[in-house]
This record gives structure tokens, C-alpha cells and sequence, in this order.
């Protein structure tokens, strides 16, 4: 049996002009900035005319760890926003942008597949609207005039040993981890170590998609510490004053990016940070733009429920004071089959106590949820290897841990195939209201707040951090900056540090290797075992297969 690639049913698509997609939502044409026919940015004076608006009810889609099975997160989102839609109810969906990093390496694209897409697919994996860009190039003039700065004379007094503020790049680029720079000589300044982040990992990718406005962009920029003096006093970025102008590089990316689906409903692509090294969720003024607009908002978090999810209700939320209304865990019966022992090349055959083996790692997600308060379902991306008994078996064990599990083949159905899923999330709202609350309160200490994630989600033991980096947390601490969350940056493939240990194991420890203050973005990052702010690319990846085909058209893009 054959299918038609991602790219493929996009390239079919039947699109409607961005205006009449604004429409759908009540944004008038002149409130829209086009980038061609099919995206355009909404502009912040309708936004700010919004605010008076009710808000509509937030549906949060996460997931299971993943597993080189596919899980279909991206995929769910839309499909359910299509099924809110096809059910009659106003809906509109909320993504991140794509990283060309993972386009070009091993992980894909991040506009959802088969027929429960985002459109235009080819633009949104690639430059898009081009806020990416806005947002390395605003990060790297901040680090340019940082240097520039302790070359003519240092005013601020900065220890060039304790530099704070690393580069960054679009791309996976290993070598460019730790670097020396300022080689050359006297004409190039003074040399000393530094290194690359990922763009997704950049803190004025966390200020740009948790900033409310651009007053309120600013003022986190200037809060961003670049560095210490000799005695440890922070330096500040509007001390570089270099505030202003990343705010004017980052005018036109703070508006939030509007296209469609495949079936021509509403959906906001607006920001990107990865979830096991940043916060990993879309822009707040996506998000709360959507809600001012539509009944029914649909957004997700990046990877599993234990890194996207715990920073949307723990970060997110808090900031922005959402109150999300139910949380959709996506699961695979391929992906229990690969917790419960089976190797990638035989879940094709059936194997149900593969998949009950699975469970408990799905298992693990419904009660970390139910930890903050809001009603969980379960819903069950359908493959067509998947047998009645397999399904069965996993809708089962869901009903025994005291929720629902919904069969969906948004894949191949669209919409129709997001129905079921639609009423029942819409039921579970109208039935369970939300108890929404943080996992833990502001003022709960620093190092507590880690013990508290990784013993209540990961369920470690302990925690490991060596005197250095506790000392560190009581000293932000005594600066002012205890009542901050933290952001985990973890492996996304399991609940620990270890990426092979499937399911849900308990009796492991937490090890911390590193902890940086993103005073603008308003975390505590904690980098923990072998995690990488900058990845590297796989042995063969994805960018040897991409090209342009003799049609002018591109192919090996997914």
C-alpha cells in the first residue's frame, strides 16, 4: 500500500486567500501585513483592540516521550482543530515555528502531516515570515556590541572570564559548541572561550514568544544579564545599551503569523523554543490572541508531557495567567509496542502484551497531568498497522487509570477522522471544569523547585548538584530572583537523563551539570546529564535528500 508524502497532500491543497482566513476570526484585511497569498502577520493594533474580548477555552495537546516510532503530536493539534471546526464550534490552532535544525538533520518538519497539515507546508519548514532570522540576528548584535563593548575600554568593568552570553545559529552545528574567539591579534579584541546555542535556545527566543507587547519586549531584553563584573555584580544588556535596537530588529516578528489548514481553518505559527532545552511553547500573544478570537483554541507543547507540558502549566501559564481547560495526551499503540520491548522493524506484526507493557509510560503522563488540576484525555493516533485488539487493549488501560482514550485517524481522514475526539474534549470541558494550579508556588526556593519536577514528574530519587550550583541558585536567589520558575533541559526520550530507558522507571537520580539566569525571558534554565543547548547532526541527515526536482518544485522536505 502506498501513501502520498506529506508534501505531496500539501502541495494539493486547496487554499483560500490569508484575508478570508482573517475573516473567519472578524481580522479585517488592513490588520493583516501579507507575505504572498497564504500567511500573514497580524498587527498589534488590532491585537491591542482585543482586550475587552471573552476568552475562549484553551485545549492543550501533549504526549508520550517519543520514540523513532512517531507519535503525531503537531499532526493531532491540527486534526483536532479541524474536528472543533467540522462539529460546528469556532476554533483556531496554535504551533510553533519550525528550527531549520531539525529540518535539515533528523526530526522533520513541524506543520503536522498527512491530511491534518498546516499550509503553506514548504515556507513554514523553511524561513516563513522570517522570524528566526529577526530573532539570531537580535541575539547576535547584543553579543557583537558585548564585545565591542570591552574592546574600546570596558567602562562597565567586565570580568572577561565571566562572560554569560553565548552566540547562536539557526542550524546543528556541533563544532561551534565551545569556540575561541577574538583571535587575530590586538585589532580583534581579547580573546577568550565562548560558544553556539541553537536559535531555539536563545533567551530572546523565550522573551519574544512569553513578552505581551512590545513595551513589555523591551523591558525583558534590557533585563537579559550578559555578563559579571570582578565583583560577581551583574551586567545588564540596556547597560550595553543594546535594547532598542534588538527591539527594533524584533518589531515585525512579534506579531504573530496567521495561515490555515488544509481544510482552510485559522491557525497562528508564531515562535519556536524547543522543549528539552527551552520552554518549548508557541508565542503568549499567539495563544491569547487565538482565545480573544475564537471559542475553542487548540496549542500544543513540545515533546513529551514531562518537558512541553510541566513548562506550559509551570512557565506559561503562570506568566501569561492562563487557565488551560483540558489537556490532550497524544499516544500510538506503534509507540507502547516500542516501550513494551519491540524493536522499530517488527511493530508492524501484532503484539497486544507489547502494548500493555507500554502503558505504564502513557500511564506516568495522565497522573503528572492530573497533578495540576486539569481534565486529560487520551487520544489514540491511528496507523494502519494498528489492529482492533492493540487499541483495545490500550483504550483498557486508560479507563483503568480513570480517563478516556479516543481512537482518531486524523492522518487519513482529516477532520473526519477528529469527530469523536472533538465532542468528547468538548464534553470533558463542559463537564469537568478546570481546578488549574502550578506544581509548585513562586516562593518555593530554587533548588526545591527542581527536587519538586524531578521527584513528582520524573519520580528521581534525588537530585545531583555539587556545591557550586546550589551555591549559585542561593545567590540569584539573594539577587532577587527566587520567585523564578525553572526550565528543565532534559532528553526528551525519557522520564530521565539516560535516552534508552523507556517507560516508567522510578529509583534513578537526577544529575545537574550546569544552571544559566534568563532574568529577561524570567527562568532558571537547569541543564541536566548530557542534554545539548547546540545538537549536532545525525550520520546522514535529512539535508542529503532534500533538493530541487526538475518541476522547480522541492522534495525530501517532511
Amino acid at each position: 500500500m502506498s501513501f502520498k508524502t506529506d508534501i505531496e497532500i500539501a502541495r494539493e491543497a486547496k487554499k483560500i486567500a490569508i484575508q478570508d482566513v482573517g475573516a473567519k476570526l472578524g481580522i479585517p484585511s488592513a490588520d493583516l501585513l501579507p507575505f504572498g497569498h497564504d500567511k500573514a502577520k497580524v498587527s498589534e493594533r488590532f491585537i491591542k483592540g482585543l482586550a475587552n474580548n471573552k476568552d475562549g477555552r484553551l485545549i492543550l495537546v501533549t504526549a508520550i516521550n517519543p520514540t523513532p516510532a512517531g507519535e503525531g503530536k503537531t499532526t493531532t493539534t491540527v486534526g483536532l482543530g479541524d474536528g472543533l471546526n467540522k462539529i460546528g464550534k469556532k476554533a483556531a490552532v496554535c504551533i510553533r515555528e519550525a528550527s531549520l535544525g531539525p529540518c535539515f538533520g533528523m526530526k522533520g518538519g513541524a506543520a503536522g502531516g498527512g491530511y491534518a497539515q498546516v499550509v503553506p507546508m514548504e515556507d513554514m519548514n523553511l524561513h516563513f515570515t522570517g522570524d528566526f532570522h529577526a530573532i539570531t540576528s537580535a541575539h547576535n548584535l547584543l553579543a557583537a556590541m558585548l564585545d565591542n563593548h570591552i574592546y574600546w575600554g570596558n567602562e562597565l568593568d567586565i570580568d572577561i572570564r565571566r562572560v554569560a552570553f553565548r552566540r547562536v545559529l539557526d542550524m546543528n552545528d556541533r563544532a561551534l559548541r565551545e569556540i575561541v574567539c577574538n583571535l587575530g591579534g590586538v585589532a580583534n579584541g581579547f580573546p577568550r572561550e565562548a560558544g553556539f546555542d541553537i536559535t531555539v535556545a536563545s533567551e530572546v527566543m523565550a522573551i519574544l514568544c512569553l513578552a505581551t507587547d512590545l513595551a513589555d519586549l523591551e523591558r525583558r531584553l534590557g533585563d537579559i544579564i550578559v555578563a559579571y563584573r570582578r565583583d560577581r555584580s551583574p551586567v545588564f544588556c540596556r547597560d550595553i545599551k543594546a535594547d532598542g535596537a534588538m527591539t527594533v530588529l524584533l518589531q515585525q516578528a512579534m506579531q504573530p503569523n496567521l495561515v490555515q489548514t488544509l481544510e482552510n481553518n485559522p491557525a497562528f505559527v508564531h515562535g519556536g523554543p524547543f522543549a528539552n532545552i527551552a520552554h518549548g511553547c508557541n508565542s503568549v500573544v499567539a495563544t491569547t490572541t487565538a482565545l480573544k478570537l475564537a471559542d475553542y483554541v487548540v496549542t500544543e507543547a513540545g515533546f513529551g508531557a514531562d518537558l512541553g507540558a510541566e513548562k506550559f502549566l509551570n512557565i506559561k501559564c503562570r506568566k501569561a495567567g492562563l487557565r488551560p481547560d483540558a489537556v490532550v495526551i497524544v499516544a500510538t499503540v506503534r509507540a507502547m509496542k516500542m516501550n513494551g520491548g519491540v524493536a522499530k522493524a517488527d511493530l508492524g506484526q501484532e503484539n497486544v502484551d507489547a502494548v500493555k507493557k507500554g502503558c505504564p509510560n502513557l500511564g506516568r503522563h495522565i497522573e503528572n497531568i492530573k497533578q495540576f488540576g486539569v481534565p486529560a484525555i487520551v487520544a489514540i493516533n491511528h496507523f494502519v498497522t494498528d489492529t482492533d485488539a492493540e487499541v483495545q487493549a490500550l483504550k483498557d488501560f486508560v479507563s483503568a487509570q480513570g480517563s478516556q482514550a479516543v481512537l482518531a485517524t486524523h492522518w487519513a481522514n482529516g477532520s473526519e477522522g477528529t469527530v469523536d475526539l472533538a465532542q468528547k474534549v468538548v464534553a470533558l470541558i463542559d463537564g469537568n471544569p478546570s481546578q488549574y494550579s502550578p506544581l509548585y508556588p513562586a516562593e518555593m526556593p530554587l533548588f526545591e523547585k527542581i527536587e519538586t519536577i524531578a521527584k513528582k514528574i520524573y519520580r528521581a530519587d534525588e537530585v545531583l548538584a555539587d556545591s557550586k550550583i546550589r551555591d549559585q541558585l542561593k545567590q540569584w536567589e539573594a539577587q532577587g530572583y527566587g520567585d523564578l520558575p525553572v526550565c528543565m533541559a532534559k532528553t526528551q526520550y525519557s522520564f530521565t537523563t539516560d535516552p534508552n530507558r523507556r517507560g516508567a522507571p522510578t529509583g534513578h537520580s537526577l544529575p545537574i551539570r550546569e544552571v544559566r539566569l534568563s532574568a529577561g525571558a524570567g527562568f532558571v534554565v537547569v541543564i541536566c546529564g548530557d542534554v545539548m543547548t547546540m545538537p549536532g547532526l545525525p550520520r546522514v541527515p535529512s539535508a542529503e535528500t532534500i533538493r530541487i526536482n526538475k518541476n522547480g518544485l522541492i522534495d525530501g522536505l517532511f
